[in-house]
């Protein structure tokens, strides 16, 4: 199974949830922090065979984000960020903010309500996770 996962107020977000600790070659790149349990839930999922892709709709960098996860010791298989979203959206002629389908994605990870109504009315797959959630890991884990 393809998963997606938002960036930002969902594993990466600064004062709203716990933090995998940083390390030095992060400090040095000046890399963001991922939320905490971010890491082990990635290897579960790897070792159940998913893969893992980040879609964000910031401007980060692709490099940027590999670099982040790498840093962590983690591989994601794919990362579809504004950019490309935008690239690919405007060939299907319709507006949406997140569209999974279209990179052929299982289910989507997200902090967003508008996302999951956008899920509802275009027939797609979200897990919304809240920021107060400190079982979100195992959230994850059950819905799949």
């Amino acid at each position: 199974m393809i998963i997606s996962f938002d960036l930002d107020d969902t594993l990466i977000a600064k004062n709203k949830f716990g933090l995998e600790k940083r390390n030095l070659f992060q400090k040095l790149f000046g890399l963001e922090c991922v939320r905490e349990g971010t890491i082990d839930l990635f290897k579960e999922l790897r070792a159940q065979k998913h893969k893992i892709y980040i879609y964000t709709t910031s401007y980060r960098t692709t490099f940027r984000i590999w670099l982040m996860f790498y840093s962590y010791g983690v591989s994601v298989n794919c990362i579809i960020n504004q950019q490309k979203h935008l690239k690919k959206i405007k060939k299907l002629d319709f507006n949406c903010s997140k569209f999974p389908p279209m990179f052929k994605i299982d289910i989507h990870i997200d902090d967003s309500q508008g996302v999951k109504m956008e899920g509802e009315k275009y027939g797609f797959k979200t897990i919304i996770i809240s920021e107060t959630d400190k079982n979100w890991t195992q959230t994850i884990l059950r819905s799949i």
